[in-house]
């Protein structure tokens, strides 16, 4: 079986409080894009396997690797046969595009489908959230208001058919508990469930993501991305999650061919 586990942008990210467990809160929009990996699991007759091509991991201990943890939950609890998982990765590591959560949870959804477990969503998302808190979102896989450490979710009727996306990856690592240390967690006063509601040309005047102020004054390349796009016309740009991707939205197709030139760039007519 082949699937392609795609990626997400976050549209807005606030840290609303710190939680006793150490966590902290956030409210944010999670929502699909086309940039994806290619994911091919079958049965082996032996033993686990897993194969990598495309962008290869650092680390490459099978115990640590997501497409793993999500086999290992299920055969936990049904003692399924081993697989072959072979994983080419494109969308990039340590970016905010949660692609490590998508490789996890269309694991877990592809091994419900070949191994005939007949697993509901719900039960796929309480498996999810025992990988990361990014997973349960793969799940669903639509437009979503997220909640709680990211895991709580509710999809939302947003659609940006027809604007122009491009990413930027700068290959810049940004240490999230880091910047998460650097930030005061503060309720909004307006939810974004309810700032998401207006146009797209509003956004760039009322939904921020609480990570880009520490971010951008450790890593200034970022930041720059953020004004070069908006400058290249975008209606809204943002960094993605904790980065370092940033985003654009633009209302029309534009060249981005010459300007980021020694940058990962992804772009999609959504």
């Amino acid at each position: 079986m082949i699937n392609f586990p795609n990626a997400k942008i976050n549209i807005g990210l606030n840290i609303t409080e710190k939680r006793p467990d150490g966590f902290h809160n956030i409210e944010t929009i999670f929502y699909p894009i086309g940039l994806s990996d290619i994911l091919e699991i079958n049965i082996s007759d032996d033993k686990i396997n897993f194969d990598n091509t495309g962008l290869t991991v650092e680390d490459k201990r099978l115990e640590t690797n997501l497409c793993y943890k999500a086999y290992q939950i299920l055969n936990n609890d049904f003692s399924i046969d081993p697989i072959n998982i072979h994983l080419h990765k494109i969308v990039p590591f340590g970016a905010g595009l949660g692609g490590g959560s998508s490789d996890a949870s269309f694991t877990l959804k592809a091994i419900n489908s070949i191994m005939n477990l007949t697993l509901d969503d719900n039960t796929l998302i309480e498996y999810s959230e025992k990988i990361g808190s990014d997973c349960p979102f793969f799940i669903i896989n639509k437009p979503s208001f997220a909640s709680e450490k990211g895991n709580v979710l509710k999809p939302i009727d947003l659609s940006l058919k027809g604007y122009f996306l491009v990413i930027v990856y700068p290959g810049i690592h940004v240490n999230t508990a880091k910047a998460y240390s650097k930030i005061s967690p503060k309720k909004p006063e307006i939810s974004l469930s309810e700032l998401i509601k207006q146009p797209v040309e509003n956004w760039k005047e009322t939904i921020k993501n609480d990570f880009e102020d520490s971010v951008f004054n450790d890593h200034p390349e970022i930041e720059k991305i953020k004004s070069k796009l908006y400058n290249l016309g975008a209606i809204y740009s943002s960094m993605s999650g904790s980065g370092s991707a940033v985003f654009g939205i633009f209302n029309r197709k534009t060249d981005i061919k010459n300007s980021f030139n020694k940058y990962f760039t992804w772009t999609e007519v959504l």
